[in-house]
């Protein structure tokens, strides 16, 4: 059985510069991997360097992003990293993009049957 799932969080070596737990962050967040990276040496420098500890542990304990599931395009990490951040509303995104799609077509569907007496004769005469 196999346990990938794009929800879930991995350290992700091939973008990260040590571990992947930085990189790994950003992208189970939805930030950049810049900002996440920002966030981590200022909290590295505020805590006395206690924090890296915890990101050797992070990054022995995580597991590896599996191959499988790197993305091609920046639209598709973009979009996968919307759905982690907040799932319905990708979810009501989509469903928008259908209904908007279903309207052009009934709109096309429209002005076909309507300003095309012929075709929409031939299309009756089909029935």
């Amino acid at each position: 059985m196999n346990n990938t799932s794009r929800t879930k969080f991995y350290r992700d070596p091939y973008e990260g510069k040590i571990l992947g737990v930085n990189a790994g962050i950003a992208d189970y967040t939805g930030l950049d991997v810049t900002l996440v990276r920002m966030m981590f040496l200022a909290s590295v420098l505020l805590s006395g360097g206690m924090m890296i500890p915890l990101y050797i542990m992070a990054g022995m304990i995580a597991p590896k992003r599996p191959p499988e599931l790197t993305v091609e395009t920046d639209d598709e990490k973009k979009f996968w990293q919307g759905v982690r951040a907040n799932p319905s509303r990708s979810a009501k995104q989509i469903k928008s993009r259908f209904r908007d799609i279903d309207r052009r077509l009934a709109d096309i569907e429209h002005y076909v049957t309507t300003e095309n007496r012929v075709l929409a004769q031939q299309i009756d005469d089909l029935r």
